[in-house]
C-alpha cells in the first residue's frame, strides 16, 4: 500500500483505540462527533473507489481541465500539504447515519480497496495522468489523490484526537 495511506490506515486505527460508543457519539454543539467524521471519511473513500471504477470501466481517464482557482487550492492542500479548516464537505461526503460500529469496522479496509482502484487506473493511463477530478479541488494524478487523502485525513485525524483529549479519553502514543 502507498506509504500515505499507510500512514492515514494507522493514525486512524490508533485514534480510535479504546474509544467506546460515548467517545465516538460526544461532541460538541454543532460540531461532528468522532463517528461522523470517521463516516465522513468512509464516503470520502467509497466514493473515490467508485470514481476510480467509472474510470476503469470508462477505459479512459475521467479528469476535465483544472480552473486557475483549483489548480491554487490544490497546490495549497496538495502541493504544501495543508488543509484550509472551516471548509463544508461536499454532500455526498456529509454523514448519514451509519452505524459507527460498521464505519470504525470497515474503514480501514476502504482504505486499502481505494488504494487498489487508484493502482489500477495508474497501471492503466500513467503516473503523470490526471485521472479523476475531487470534486472541489478539480483533476488529480493518482500520487495526488493518494497524497490529499493523507492531508485531509490528517486534518480529521486531529480534530479526532482534540475531542477525545476534551473527553479526558486520549489514545496511548505509542
Amino acid at each position: 500500500m502507498d506509504s500515505h495511506l499507510e500512514r492515514l490506515t494507522a493514525g486512524l486505527a490508533s485514534a480510535i483505540d479504546g474509544a467506546g460508543n460515548d467517545d465516538l457519539t460526544s461532541h460538541p454543539e454543532g460540531k461532528w462527533c468522532i463517528a461522523e467524521i470517521l463516516e465522513h471519511l468512509y464516503l470520502s473513500y467509497t466514493g473515490t473507489i467508485k470514481g476510480f471504477q467509472r474510470c476503469l470501466e470508462a477505459g479512459k481517464p475521467l479528469a476535465t481541465s483544472a480552473t486557475l482557482k483549483q489548480r491554487v487550492m490544490a497546490l495549497v492542500v496538495v502541493g504544501f500539504g495543508r488543509f484550509p479548516p472551516g471548509r463544508k464537505a461536499p454532500k455526498n461526503t456529509q454523514p448519514r447515519g451509519i452505524a459507527c460500529e460498521k464505519v470504525a469496522a470497515d474503514i480501514g479496509l476502504q482504505i486499502v480497496a481505494m488504494d487498489e482502484a487508484i493502482k489500477k487506473c495508474e497501471q492503466r493511463h500513467g503516473s503523470g495522468t490526471k485521472l479523476l477530478d475531487h470534486p472541489i479541488l478539480g483533476p488529480f494524478t493518482a500520487r495526488q489523490w493518494r497524497k490529499f487523502h493523507w492531508v485531509h485525513g490528517r486534518h480529521h485525524l486531529q480534530q479526532i484526537l482534540r475531542l477525545r483529549e476534551d473527553r479526558g479519553q486520549a489514545p496511548d502514543k505509542r
